[in-house]
């Protein structure tokens, strides 16, 4: 079952939980997502972000989605991720999107606000939710040459919690993702959370709050998080690399006693769907932060 973005977050709202949320990069992710979903009872987002157009266009992974959640007897929200540009946006709400996250980060706040208005006019046509970003993690989504660094290292601008509701009411969002210490990609060292910062958000707004850069945090760091009002986790990286090498195991398992052995991509693609299963069963059940089942 498909619904919305604003709808999914208000279902972790309601029971203190947060809704994992997942690239669909590969068709493996989007198997492992929905069956993680199913078996759990736990609702889930699956995400594709305009970074990677390149990796799966899309309209491509649009109707894949849309068909496999559809036929689901699990609650699915299929959400833009980090999109910059408001012609992308559109064509993903054409296509089905429950939502979308208008990244305008890297814009001065006015731009930030007049484009995120206009999204927000467009989700409103399409009945669909819409996610902004206030602050920035300084590591760009796509990958820059700052992946992974530390928050002070990438350049983190830490959401500002008197601005906040300002920039709630100026662009009409119903969700807000808010830089608080998080990073994009493989962290160098352990992160360290500014939770004072994300409390002192939560006393001023009214909306559901999100992590981006959620890869690579403790789980005890997450169910703080989570009690702290975050209601969505944003989570990619990691499991990726976790499913690439469970692919890298599969192929030297095979070459260890024969090096001409012929390993077939039916082989790596069944790794990494196990993989993915695992770690997003894992991540669904820290995020639900001991709330019931809804289905």
């Amino acid at each position: 079952m498909l619904i919305n973005l604003r709808d999914i977050c208000a279902i972790a709202e309601q029971g203190n939980m947060a809704v994992a949320a997942v690239n669909s990069a590969s068709l493996e992710a989007v198997r492992a997502a929905v069956d993680v979903a199913e078996q759990t009872g736990y609702p889930i987002i699956i995400q594709h972000a305009e970074a990677h157009e390149q990796v799966v266009p899309l309209e491509a992974v649009a109707p894949m989605v849309v068909g496999i959640a559809e036929r689901s007897s699990a609650t699915i929200c299929l959400n833009l991720d980090h999109c910059e540009h408001l012609s992308y946006a559109r064509r993903a709400l054409e296509l089905g999107f429950g939502g979308v996250m208008f990244d305008g980060s890297a814009l001065p706040y006015e731009k930030n606000v007049e484009y995120s208005r206009r999204v927000a006019d467009m989700c409103s046509d399409f009945g669909a939710g819409l996610e902004c970003e206030l602050g920035s993690m300084g590591s760009r989504e796509g990958g820059a040459s700052d992946e992974g660094s530390t928050a002070e290292e990438a350049g983190v601008i830490y959401t500002d919690p008197d601005q906040a509701s300002e920039f709630i009411s100026a662009t009409g969002l119903d969700i807000l993702a808010c830089s608080f210490g998080t990073v994009h990609g493989i962290y160098k060292g352990e992160p360290h959370l500014n939770f004072d910062v994300l409390t002192e958000i939560r006393k001023r707004v009214n909306v559901p709050l999100v992590m981006h850069g959620g890869s690579g945090v403790s789980d005890s760091d997450y169910v703080k998080a989570i009690n702290s009002g975050i209601r969505k986790v944003n989570y990619y990286t990691y499991g990726a690399k976790y499913a690439g090498e469970a692919v890298r195991a599969t192929i030297d398992k095979a070459v260890a006693t024969n090096p001409d052995a012929i390993v077939y991509w039916h082989d790596m693609t069944c790794a990494a769907y196990e993989s993915f299963v695992n770690t997003f069963e894992h991540i669904v059940r820290v995020f639900a932060n001991g709330a019931e089942p809804i289905a």
